[in-house]
């Protein structure tokens, strides 16, 4: 569970279980290869490179310190996930992503829900990314003092992106409107931060297991 007792158990480097090198290899092809695609199809580079970013930072940086620094089979796949899931949003801004209509059409949604799905992703994906880098390379073993750290550090990061679309919206005026997504919504803030611990909750309560399997711990 969550947040019960365990032993106190440290992960070691050798025992994560990371996906093999072809695998690898194509999970990271696959995003790159998607992300390059985005950049073609997209009307708004500006919307774009603001979304995207952060893949474009991750890719060339997973790259150069896999060797030392491999990553949980689990990991891989999640993160490869929340890159398909920007990608999409970045390339034809969350508000109008087809994906969305989509959901907004099956599920009856008022607005595209995309951006609810990103911000969502944003804490399900990195909640699983800050629990093994804590496990791997902190003090920290598995409690509920850990799943606390988990959860402030996923919020802190979503209250940080709040911070980073006022800037935006302060910097570039109407040109950051696509990149806002607020699509109307007074309260789109508190829920993309409501979104995000939702999703680091899910993933805690979902994969923890798994991902301690993956781990060795």
């Amino acid at each position: 569970m969550m947040g019960s007792a365990q032993p106190a158990t440290r992960a070691s480097p050798d025992a994560v279980a990371a996906p093999a090198r072809l695998e690898g290899a194509a999970l990271w092809a696959l995003a790159a290869l998607l992300l390059c695609h985005s950049f073609i199809v997209t009307r708004d580079r500006l919307t774009w490179i603001l979304e995207v970013c952060w893949i474009v930072a991750a890719l060339p940086t997973l790259a150069v310190f896999w060797r030392r620094l491999p990553l949980s089979r689990l990991l891989c796949w999640l993160l490869t996930l929340h890159a398909l899931v920007l990608i999409h949003g970045g390339a034809y801004t969350y508000s109008e992503a087809p994906a969305g209509f989509w959901l907004k059409e099956a599920f009856d949604c008022a607005r595209n829900p995309w951006d609810r799905v990103g911000h969502f992703f944003q804490g399900f994906v990195p909640a699983i990314l800050t629990r093994e880098l804590l496990l791997r390379f902190s003090p920290l073993q598995r409690g509920k003092l850990l799943v606390c750290v988990i959860l402030s550090i996923c919020l802190a990061f979503a209250a940080f992106f709040e911070l980073l679309e006022w800037w935006a919206a302060l910097a570039l005026e109407e040109d950051a409107n696509a990149f806002l997504a607020l699509q109307g919504d007074p309260w789109d803030t508190q829920w993309d931060m409501f979104l995000c611990l939702i999703g680091a909750v899910s993933a805690l309560l979902l994969l923890s297991r798994a991902h301690d399997r993956q781990l060795g711990v």
